[in-house]
């Protein structure tokens, strides 16, 4: 048997292999001790000045916040800059979240009031056009007063404080001198001439002389139970577009903007660039900037509650559509009511105002017992319906406008409880891979997790909340006004049941503690099914271009490096593999 010989080693080939090692060992040297990945970071993530990121890690650098053992690529003015830019991101994020739901609001308090105010310009365009055609003495010195009257009805509907009770019967009392001098004295203005102070008289007297019967009350009240449900949901999609503007500017505490800088930009110090926040870690963070936020999800819940049922209520017994065109009838019903007591109108007025005028022509004294359904055989057929095509028209909008409205509100109810969920979701964070958890590179996060709202925060072990924001007490304040004065208005909405979710142990979430990230209603598939129903579309957040990967040269992923900290997939770095290949060469080449 003979025995194998070592081949010998070609002299260009030794300094090949000495040549390959060499620049392995400078690229990893050159690579370990250089910042320009995090330098990349800063300028895409617009954190500040390029100048403030050093070239290569300092050794001794005195820092507040993201202190670990080892060089470092971060100084202290770079910790500054970093806390702004960790406020703004995440505002940002929060801003882009209840811009959907803001949006959404503001554009069905639009399109609610397009459809009121269809209803009423169709209702105003008959009422018009009886005048026209049946009252035509009256027509042209009545319009404006048309006019007057639906222009301020539709201003209550967009919850101007206008009273809709005056508005009508402030509408009967310019029309009673016109009324009393065209249609109950055709000639009266013949013979005596009507002066402001007259007419100033009759307009005085018009509520204690009664010309029209009881037609004005009625039509006062149907328009003030029909449109009170109207104005009401306008002032509640006001209120939600004041909470939702609210929380897109929430205040951020000291203590939370410094946690919020630990876990987006502490990393970046040892050169862990793309390293993402653990689940719980993150959960506990913005859940604790959240947390004067979160106290806004009852309120908020017993909102959308109340929302729902004014939507439907228009739709019901208030029946908005029946009042609105039911104008028409009423003020012909009144004008003809006025034409049948002439006479005794006329006697009360000549009493009062001073007046002296004959019997109105063509009619007899009749007595103030004339029955109702006497004044309605009197009245035009050709009032009796509206125009089909143009209810019909407006009937399927409303429909239309409130089955959507109606989906909204059920995806956005539970939107304070899922926000901070929300907000980690933006950051990208991943359950199944090593992660940061503030301090540095973990396989799991070893915190307790704990829940929404302030009481829970007691046990938070990243943010400090010491008492609830001015601000959000304000506006959780003012949201349990308007929720408990709209129960007042309509009693009968809170006899429906509000959302099952307030009996399902959800609102007690936001005062219990989890033993793990697994354990809160926000970890594992839970969070992500919740979310996707709360909130699938976001407006891209302001400042931010993309993801941390995104840098300078997107065909080319930066590398990882870590400086004094954990080596986790370190062999994968440029400057490893050139040397693990450089060592192959060598042991095949010499043996």
């Amino acid at each position: 048997m003979s025995r194998g010989k070592c081949p010998r080693v070609n002299p260009l080939d030794s300094v090949w292999i000495l040549t390959l090692v060499t620049f392995a060992v400078n690229v990893m040297d050159g690579d370990a001790y250089s910042c320009r990945e995090v330098k990349a970071a800063f300028q895409v993530r617009q954190v500040g000045p390029l100048h403030f990121v050093p070239e290569t890690p300092y050794t001794d650098v005195d820092l507040l916040v993201c202190k670990h053992q080892g060089p470092s690529c971060c100084t202290r003015k770079m910790e500054e800059n970093y806390q702004v830019a960790a406020k703004r991101e995440t505002l940002n994020d929060i801003l882009s979240y209840t811009y959907e739901p803001e949006r959404i609001l503001s554009g069905h308090s639009d399109a609610f009031h397009d459809m009121f105010q269809s209803l009423l310009s169709l209702s105003q365009g008959h009422l018009s056009s009886l005048l026209e055609n049946f009252y035509p003495s009256l027509s042209r010195r009545a319009l404006p007063h048309v006019n007057e009257l639906f222009a301020s009805l539709s201003l209550y509907s967009r919850g101007v404080n206008v009273s809709v009770e005056a508005t009508v019967q402030r509408f009967f009392n310019n029309i009673f001198p016109l009324v009393y001098t065209k249609l109950i004295n055709p000639d009266f203005e013949g013979s005596v001439m009507i002066g402001s102070i007259t007419g100033d008289c009759l307009r005085m007297i018009r509520q204690d002389v009664i010309p029209f019967g009881h037609h004005p009350a009625v039509m006062a009240q149907e328009l003030a139970g029909a449109l009170g449900a109207g104005r009401q949901l306008s002032l509640a999609l006001k209120k939600g577009v004041e909470v939702m503007n609210a929380t897109g500017h929430a205040n951020l505490s000291r203590d939370c903007v410094k946690n919020l800088m630990k876990m987006a930009f502490c990393s970046h110090c040892r050169g862990l660039t793309l390293i993402k926040p653990c689940v719980g870690y993150c959960l506990n963070v913005m859940r604790g900037c959240l947390a004067s936020v979160s106290e806004l999800d009852q309120p908020w819940k017993r909102y959308t509650h109340l929302l729902e049922q004014l939507t439907s209520a228009i739709a019901g017994h208030h029946n908005l559509k029946q009042a609105t065109l039911g104008v028409t009838g009423h003020v012909n019903e009144a004008l003809r009511y006025a034409q049948v007591h002439g006479p005794l109108i006329t006697a009360t007025v000549d009493k009062v105002c001073g007046l002296s005028t004959g019997e109105p022509k063509g009619m007899q004294p009749t007595s103030p017992e004339v029955t109702t359904s006497t004044i309605t055989s009197s009245t035009p057929p050709a009032f009796a319906a509206p125009s089909q095509d143009l209810l019909e028209q407006n009937l399927r909008q409303f429909a239309r406008i409130k089955g959507e409205f109606l989906t909204y509100l059920q995806r956005y109810r539970s939107f304070f409880v899922v926000l901070p969920e929300m907000l980690c979701e933006a950051e990208g964070i991943l359950e199944d891979s090593t992660c940061w958890s503030g301090d540095d590179v973990v396989e799991r996060y070893a915190g307790r997790v704990v829940g929404n709202g302030l009481s829970a925060q007691k046990q938070n072990p990243e943010v400090k909340v010491r008492s609830m924001d001015p601000l959000m007490a304000e506006v959780k304040e003012s949201l349990e006004y308007f929720n408990q004065e709209t129960e007042e208005k309509f009693p009968n909405l809170g006899h429906m049941d509000i959302w099952e979710e307030l009996g399902s142990g959800e609102e007690d979430g936001s005062t219990t503690d989890c033993d793990d990230e697994d354990g809160c209603q926000s970890s594992g598939d839970g969070p992500k099914n919740k979310i996707e129903e709360v909130l699938p579309r976001r407006k891209p957040p302001e400042g931010r271009s993309g993801s941390d990967e995104t840098q300078a040269n997107p065909s080319k992923p930066p590398s990882v490096k870590v400086i004094g900290g954990s080596p986790s997939n370190s062999w994968l770095q440029s400057g490893h593999l050139i040397l693990l290949i450089a060592g192959l060469c060598l042991q095949l080449m010499l043996f």
